[in-house]
């Protein structure tokens, strides 16, 4: 099975790539996800015990979380070595389904696949992208999201360009779904024809 790494900066249409990787029959790992669901269960003890006071109704608090974390380093390498080994055995468990049903080709959407040295766990990566202008106006539509946070969130995360330059797919979602979709499909017939990266 040929693993695929999705990635891309935020506001840049990731999300709804994996989604049309899915709609084209593709299993899909999503992260994102995964985060939520541990912060829902398995993580809540240790992301108690290291930020005090980010459990509410027994769930970690996202934005309680985020405030602790987001300008500080060393407590984002603390919450870091909570989650990944925890996003790890998910991870695992995902792809050895996938390879059990026989999929020949899966997909890992992460969005710091490149800051976390993910690219050398997956046999090729698409990198989602869309211009600069697009990519803000999205993100500052959200709720709760002012300029600042996007910058701290753009300072944590690898330059769009850099992306780019690393990527063996790229997917450019600044003009609607089709197009996507066809990319989408000359990505899948591609990679068909890859050797395995990964070691």
């Amino acid at each position: 099975m040929l693993i695929l790494g999705l990635t891309g900066s935020i506001g840049m249409g990731k999300s709804t790539t994996a989604k049309l990787f899915q709609e084209a029959g593709v299993p899909v790992y999503d992260a994102d996800a995964t985060v939520h669901k541990i912060y829902e269960g398995e993580a809540v003890p240790a992301i108690e015990a290291a930020f005090p006071g980010t459990i509410v109704n027994g769930k970690v608090d996202r934005a309680l979380l985020s405030a602790n974390v987001v300008h500080d380093a060393d407590a984002m390498k603390r919450l870091e070595q909570i989650v990944h080994p925890m996003l790890r055995s998910h991870h695992q468990n995902f792809l050895d389904d996938a390879e059990s049903s026989g999929a020949p080709i899966a997909v890992v959407d992460v969005p710091l696949l490149f800051e976390t040295g993910g690219e050398k766990r997956v046999d090729a990566v698409v990198v989602v992208t869309t211009s600069p202008e697009v990519q803000r106006e999205r993100i500052l539509a959200r709720d709760n999201m002012t300029p600042e946070k996007l910058d701290a969130i753009l300072a944590r995360q690898m330059p769009d360009a850099e992306k780019r330059k690393r990527a063996d797919f790229l997917v450019d979602t600044s003009h609607g779904l089709d197009p996507v979709r066809a990319q989408i499909r000359e990505i899948l017939t591609a990679a068909a024809k890859m050797p395995r990266r990964r070691p």
